[in-house]
């Protein structure tokens, strides 16, 4: 039972991180759409799709939970901003050729969660973490130095989404009715958003006898279908096991980014990804050499 379960997790871990390593394939099918709008199609699809899959995906006294402690609902509302901001820059990244900086972003992301919990929570790096942060801090550095300004995109998707996590760890709601909270409370914002912007294109009736109408109503299920799987994964594998998983994401954004968009892999870039692959190493090595110490 131990190792179908241990497959099962595999599989679904696998699927969570192939999913989101493919999103730029989705995203490149509704290029044509602005990026900020398909941000707010995304919300509207992904709290309705939610909604829906709470239904049938039962999180007994999630809502008494809210209602009880209001505080987590400010606290979702600052999440579910971080996450619209990530979403925003991760797909206009996808649709302007910064599909390299994307997958740096990604790869930073653990590393920033580690400076943020010793700065914000109080916990204490061990040597090595100290040696993975100073490596990733140069590879950024070095890439100032080269092209004369910061990797922007890559910082801001790497922060946005380490804060939301950051958050999200304060705030003990469920993944899944967690989002839909956010969603929903982002509902109002997109809905004034496509009232006082009439000439947008998917306020037009004519968009939506198009093909690019079902890819945007798609963002729903794309954005809950890895959630849901990475979710399950996280009951049947150990949290180190989901930590390597996690670089199969940026890898895949990566590779589609040179090989399918013809990016091109400056020596430059080059560089700063060799700093935050040798930086992400020595993180991994620490994990696991800590996690046997204590088992």
């Amino acid at each position: 039972m131990q190792t179908a379960n241990l497959r099962r997790g595999y599989i679904l871990g696998l699927s969570a991180y192939i999913i989101w390593g493919l999103f730029p394939i989705y995203f490149k099918a509704i290029a044509s759409v602005p990026a900020l709008e398909i941000i707010i199609h995304r919300v509207l699809w992904s709290a309705l799709c939610g909604s829906l899959l709470l239904l049938f995906w039962k999180h007994p006294g999630w809502w008494r939970e809210l209602r009880d402690n209001p505080q987590r609902l400010a606290v979702l509302a600052l999440s579910g901003t971080l996450i619209a901001a990530n979403w925003m820059v991760y797909v206009w990244a996808v649709n302007n050729g910064r599909m390299l900086e994307a997958s740096l972003g990604y790869y930073i992301n653990p590393l920033i969660n580690v400076l943020l919990g010793m700065l914000l929570l109080g916990e204490r790096l061990r040597r090595m973490q100290w040696l993975a942060v100073g490596l990733a801090a140069t590879g950024v550095a070095q890439q100032v130095w080269q092209v004369g300004s910061l990797p922007w995109v890559s910082l801001m998707l790497a922060l946005t989404f380490g804060f939301y996590g950051l958050i999200r760890k304060k705030a003990p709601v469920s993944a899944l009715p967690g989002l839909v909270v956010e969603t929903w409370m982002l509902v109002p914002l997109a809905l004034a958003w496509l009232l006082f912007n009439p000439m947008a294109m998917s306020a037009q009736p004519e968009f939506w006898t198009t093909s690019q109408a079902l890819w945007l109503a798609a963002a729903g299920p794309v954005t809950l279908v890895p959630l849901v799987c990475f979710n399950a994964a996280a009951r049947h594998l150990p949290y180190t096991t989901l930590g390597f998983l996690q670089y199969l994401a940026p890898t895949l954004v990566l590779i589609l980014a040179v090989a399918l968009y013809d990016e091109h892999l400056s020596p430059s870039t080059l560089i700063t990804f060799a700093f935050i692959w040798a930086g992400l190493a020595i993180y991994s090595v620490d994990a696991w050499l800590n996690l046997r110490r204590r088992g």
